[in-house]
């Protein structure tokens, strides 16, 4: 790689690119979210039966986690300032076809074209804070990115909410417009940087899109037979990446120890995450009777707690390193289920302070994980494997989902392993609150025995 402008600029990141980089990270996950409270109204709209609105969410994140590691990768070989404006022009062309969209494949054709360039977002920021940043910077960046993360992850339920009652769902799409303005900052201050080798692995990029899509599709529709294609398809990539010249994820990565266990602990702990809150506004809206701005109300202070310690984490991470960080927020995600498992059901207020918990963890564990995973890599390697990182991120929230939606489909709450639950109405839900803190447990466990005596 050719450095030509790493060392005076990473001198002002801190300063200068942390706000542009959080207004877009912002609108990026505001986009993801405000939909899921649009999926009514566009079912209404287009006349759709649950299976066929979910590629609405279900496409999108697909793609997005997809794009995640495409972009990782060409970072390696092409200049992130080129990356970034590519991703926030294909955002936004998406956004444009969504707002005039007609008909239902309109619909779904503007979501993929926003996954496409938003993927960009996350996969060219993460690098940027762990590739860029001078190192005793890092955790707060991360810190800072994932306060924005979660405030946008609260955020987007009520804005969704309020904007699809007031106006229409189409006027959803407007909302990322606003990262245009980020590009003229964005370009002068990058890094113009470009690898010596630009050869792309194609097939290696359908292999793993069709394995994913193939598996995603087994989960959301119950078509399990399309779980072994899937599988095959995802051995296919691994045989390809061992035998081509260049591909698309270099065997080191995988073969790396520290950064498999990395990876299997954020499927774990992230995907746990991610379950919470697609099923929270389910159990609010079932058992307790709130329609959509109230649940955006219940979910907010949590949110809001999350953006506030986020870049406490961040100043912990630069301190006392990402194994201490990973730590703390994998104990707090562990106590915030259980006692959701615990008051399920219960009174609102409770249940939106006891969420703070949990939404805090999840600050934590999304500033520290990164770190960790980037610190597995020799810097070379730094941009496919936060590429690879982010696929694994945004694929556990897509199974996670899948999975979670399956099991409130048959389990219907006639019995509760949580003997301390509140009430009989939210048993469905303590028992999965409960095998979320189960999973993360175990999370918890792999990164003390990977990162055993030492500090990533």
């Amino acid at each position: 790689m050719k450095h030509r402008e790493s060392a005076p600029f990473a001198a002002h990141i801190p300063e200068l690119v942390t706000v542009p980089l959080c207004v877009i990270i912002f609108f990026s996950v505001l986009n993801g979210m405000m939909f899921n409270v649009a999926i009514p109204e566009i079912a209404r709209e287009f006349d759709l039966l649950p299976s066929e609105v979910s590629w609405v969410m279900t496409g999108y994140i697909l793609l997005f986690g997809l794009g995640s590691l495409v972009y990782g990768r060409l970072a390696d070989q092409r200049s992130v300032r080129g990356l970034i404006t590519l991703g926030l022009v294909l955002l936004n062309a998406g956004s444009l076809v969504g707002f005039v969209s007609t008909s239902y494949p309109m619909v779904i054709a503007a979501r993929l074209i926003q996954a496409s360039g938003g993927a960009a977002i996350p996969a060219l920021a993460m690098l940027v804070a762990t590739k860029y940043m001078p190192s005793e910077s890092r955790g707060k960046v991360l810190g800072i990115i994932a306060s924005t993360v979660a405030l946008a992850a609260g955020t987007g339920p009520i804005l969704g909410g309020f904007v699809a009652a007031a106006l229409n769902w189409r006027y959803l799409f407007l909302m990322t417009l606003v990262t245009i303005l980020a590009i003229p900052s964005l370009r002068k201050m990058l890094p113009d940087e470009t690898g010596e080798d630009t050869r792309f692995d194609v097939a290696g990029s359908v292999l793993v899109g069709l394995g994913l899509a193939s598996l995603l599709f087994a989960f959301t529709q119950g078509r399990w037979w399309l779980i072994l294609p899937g599988l095959a398809l995802l051995v296919l990539f691994i045989a390809r990446q061992e035998r081509t010249e260049v591909p698309l994820v270099p065997p080191q990565v995988y073969r790396n120890r520290l950064f498999r266990n990395t990876a299997a602990i954020t499927f774990l702990a992230i995907g746990s995450t991610f379950a919470m809150l697609f099923m929270t506004p389910l159990m609010l809206s079932a058992v307790n009777g709130l329609g959509v701005f109230d649940i955006g109300l219940a979910l907010f202070p949590g949110a809001l707690s999350a953006a506030l310690m986020g870049t406490v984490g961040g100043h912990l991470l630069d301190r006392k390193g990402s194994a201490f960080v990973a730590t703390i927020g994998l104990v707090l995600a562990i106590l915030g289920y259980l006692l959701l498992s615990t008051f399920a059901g219960g009174p609102v207020p409770l249940v939106a302070a006891v969420l703070v918990v949990g939404y805090v963890g999840f600050a934590f564990l999304q500033s520290s994980l990164p770190h960790t995973a980037s610190s597995t890599l020799p810097p070379e390697m730094t941009g496919v494997g936060m590429g690879f990182y982010n696929l694994v991120f945004f694929m556990s929230g897509a199974f996670s989902a899948s999975v979670v939606g399956r099991v409130l489909d048959v389990h219907r709450g006639s019995f509760c392993i949580n003997p301390l639950a509140a009430c009989a109405p939210g048993w469905a839900y303590s028992n999965i609150y409960l095998g979320l803190a189960a999973l993360s447990a175990a999370a918890l466990v792999l990164y003390l025995i990977t990162f055993r005596g030492k500090r990533p």
